[in-house]
């Protein structure tokens, strides 16, 4: 432990953010970074070294916090990124978008603001980076196997998988049928959270420890499963899930009305606007969606729309602060939830994951927001939406029974609805459909049915939102880590060097 008083001593501090009217203007990410040395005499002091560290508990990662924190209290910036990077391949990514359930553990959180873990977490990585102490991993030809491995998407949960089992001496291909890789690190989270040169550093150093990435190749049409099969000696299947949720039918069952008429027409899922603007930052040609596939609407912007956000979560969030920089007439979120507490819900106590009201830095640039709304209809002329029907959803006693009904029902402009409902599921067609003959099967919500990561033919294995369905980007790595292990053990024939060289880290520490 750093400083025993340091909990009582500092508050929590966080970067300062720059001004809306200034950020609004560009797609740059929002932080006014502190410090290397505040981070370290106040932030990382602030970390109790409990007994028993509840922050463990809640990071999907298992990252060793009260340990990287004290050594960045005593200023080992090395010792903290050793023992930071021997749990997390990716810290830039978390350090940045993570909703950090870490910090929602912390001891510290009971009655005090938690420990800045999250931002500590990218303060490490950064100085990392910063002063040479991220390099390839050079592994000796005869620590080689010689067993081929191709993993299928290069989205988080496909870059660490590939990561950890080049690690393990395994020749790695990663396939991504996008452009470039990344996934929604790439294409569905704005730049103004997580800019793209973080990705872009990160995948040369996995090139220069010898992993190979083809881009624009579409597995399944380029290439089949069986011709997958036949010259790989294990596929790790890692492409996420990519049916976007609908909004056809109301809270209650019923049809929306005009879903099928203007789907296209002014209603778009949100990726579609997401990830044309993040091309548009990078100046890429606007062909291809982030799922490979050509777009057929014409170009997104919301640029004098009244823009109407269907769903209440992170991506939703997304789509007002990109709806905010295309200058939107106006920005309502709606959400078919009830409005959660400002505070921490009783049925959600420490150290579980809190039901509490989130408001981001995108919904402080501007936005309205309501909770408990049903969409009953999208109205046009024919060939554009202009307007929404919604009602409030209110709870009330029928009957002598409590029970939901519609109450103020009543039509609002809307040139341009960004459903931010969620993912189903995997895409079907293609290469998941091929597997499917020689045995991959799914479970009830569509997912690739696995035994730890091992899918219904031998020598394929599955990791990520494909697997567990649509989730955080922690999870995901640790979805890609914990699948490469059960690879590894598959193609060594039981035995995993990963699982040997992480009880060497951990005895070291």
């Amino acid at each position: 432990m750093g400083k025993p008083t340091g909990f009582l001593e500092f508050t929590r501090e966080l970067p300062s953010k720059r001004p809306v009217a200034e950020r609004k203007l560009d797609y740059k990410e929002i932080d006014i970074d502190l410090s290397f040395e505040q981070v370290q005499t106040h932030n990382a002091a602030r970390c109790m070294d409990c007994g028993i560290p509840f922050c463990h508990n809640g990071c999907p990662l298992g990252n060793i916090i009260p340990e990287f924190n004290d050594a960045v209290y005593e200023n080992n910036w090395g010792l903290a990124y050793e023992i930071l990077s021997s749990t997390n391949n990716f810290p830039e990514f978390t350090g940045r978008i993570c909703p950090a359930p870490c910090e929602a553990s912390c001891v510290l959180g009971i009655n005090k603001p938690p420990v800045t873990i999250e931002y500590i977490e990218k303060s490490i990585i950064e100085y990392a980076f910063l002063n040479g102490y991220v390099k390839p991993l050079q592994i000796d030809e005869k620590d080689r196997t010689g067993k081929k491995v191709a993993v299928i998407g290069g989205g988080p949960a496909g870059l660490a998988a590939a990561a950890q089992l080049n690690k393990a001496g395994h020749w790695v291909t990663v396939y991504e049928r996008a452009d470039q890789v990344g996934g929604l690190l790439r294409y569905g989270i704005p730049d103004f959270k997580l800019e793209k040169w973080t990705i872009d550093r990160r995948v040369e150093v996995m090139k220069a420890e010898g992993i190979t990435f083809k881009t624009g190749v579409n597995v399944g049409e380029d290439i089949s499963g069986s011709e997958l099969l036949d010259q790989y000696d294990l596929v790790m299947l890692s492409g996420g899930s990519t049916v976007a949720r609908g909004i056809n039918k109301t809270w209650d069952g019923k049809d929306v009305i005009g879903w099928d008429t203007y789907l296209n027409k002014g209603v778009h899922p949100a990726m579609e606007f997401l990830s044309q603007q993040n091309k548009r930052n990078a100046n890429i040609d606007r062909v291809y969606d982030h799922r490979g596939m050509h777009y057929k609407n014409g170009e997104l912007l919301a640029t004098g729309k009244h823009v109407v956000v269907i769903g209440g979560g992170d991506t939703g969030s997304d789509c007002i602060g990109t709806s905010n920089r295309h200058s939107a007439a106006s920005v309502t979120q709606v959400e078919v939830m009830p409005e959660p507490p400002k505070e921490r819900h009783p049925g959600t106590p420490w150290p579980l994951w809190p039901n509490m009201k989130r408001t981001s830095t995108s919904h402080d640039e501007g936005c309205e927001r309501f909770w408990s709304i049903s969409v009953k209809e999208f109205i046009g002329d024919g060939d554009k939406l202009t307007h929404l029907r919604i009602a409030d959803i209110v709870l009330t006693v029928v009957d002598g029974k409590a029970q939901n009904v519609e109450q103020n029902e009543r039509v609002v402009p809307c040139d341009l609805a960004l459903i931010a409902a969620g993912f189903l599921h995997p895409q079907r067609e293609g290469l998941l459909s091929q597997l499917a003959e020689q045995g991959l099967e799914f479970d009830n919500r569509g997912n690739v049915l696995s035994d730890d990561y091992q899918t219904g033919i031998d020598k394929v294995f599955v990791a990520g939102d494909m697997r567990r369905g649509q989730s955080l980007v922690v999870w995901a790595i640790s979805e890609g880590r914990e699948a490469a292990r059960a690879a590894d053990c598959y193609l060594n024939g039981g035995t995993s060097k990963l699982e040997a060289k992480a009880k060497s880290m951990f005895a070291v520490v």
